[in-house]
């Protein structure tokens, strides 16, 4: 980003390490795409020219020539708009904290399967104290038969089972969640329109 003189209200060059600096980001942003499969880059804003340059880098394993590739890859990518390159790099950070959601998820099943098998109906109490519309009869039978398939050694079909129906469970509740604070934020902004049409601004008293 360009500063502004204070006095002539004119932008300033970015000094030689301003650039430096945006040239990183944009060469890290290139390694990333660089990284992806296409079915991760056709989820991506990504202008329609570079495409054929990420596919050429991706193709490319040599360590001397990836790297030139990568230069060149990242000096296409400063001729597009800032606004082009955050678009992308949003959405990046959105799949990435996607990712992460769903293996925390994944860890708060697989953590609340293994109690439920463990210490039986007192884990299946505290579980239905904190879902209460959880189908209590199914848990306690899915639980029951995880237990006979391993005393049996039989496949692992309940505890393949017992996984979904706690997934469906706990990823319902965390979108309730999510969907709840959206809500809650979207009624924040129709308060504060309300405001405006009345002539007040936000946060005044009456």
């Amino acid at each position: 980003m360009r500063g502004r003189d204070e006095e002539t209200g004119e932008y300033l060059s970015p000094s030689r390490s301003q650039k430096r600096r945006e040239a990183l980001g944009v060469l890290e942003l290139a390694e990333k795409l660089a990284g992806l499969t296409p079915t991760q880059l056709s989820k991506l804003p990504i202008p329609e020219d570079l495409l054929p340059h990420i596919e050429q880098t991706r193709k490319i394993t040599a360590h001397i020539a990836r790297k030139r590739q990568l230069a060149f890859l990242a000096k296409q990518m400063r001729r597009e708009d800032e606004a082009a390159l955050d678009a992308i790099r949003d959405a990046l950070d959105e799949d990435g904290v996607a990712a992460r959601r769903e293996v925390a998820l994944m860890h708060r099943v697989e953590g609340w399967r293994e109690r439920l098998l463990e210490e039986g109906d007192a884990a299946l109490g505290q579980l239905l104290d904190e879902h209460p519309h959880a189908d209590r009869q199914r848990l306690r039978t899915l639980v029951r038969n995880t237990l006979e398939e391993r005393k049996r050694n039989k496949p692992p079909r309940a505890f393949r089972e017992l996984f979904r129906e706690l997934k469906a469970l706990l990823g319902g509740a965390a979108a309730g969640e999510a969907a709840g604070y959206g809500a809650d934020a979207a009624a924040s902004v129709d308060d504060e329109l309300e405001f405006d049409d009345a002539g007040f601004e936000p946060g005044q008293d009456d």
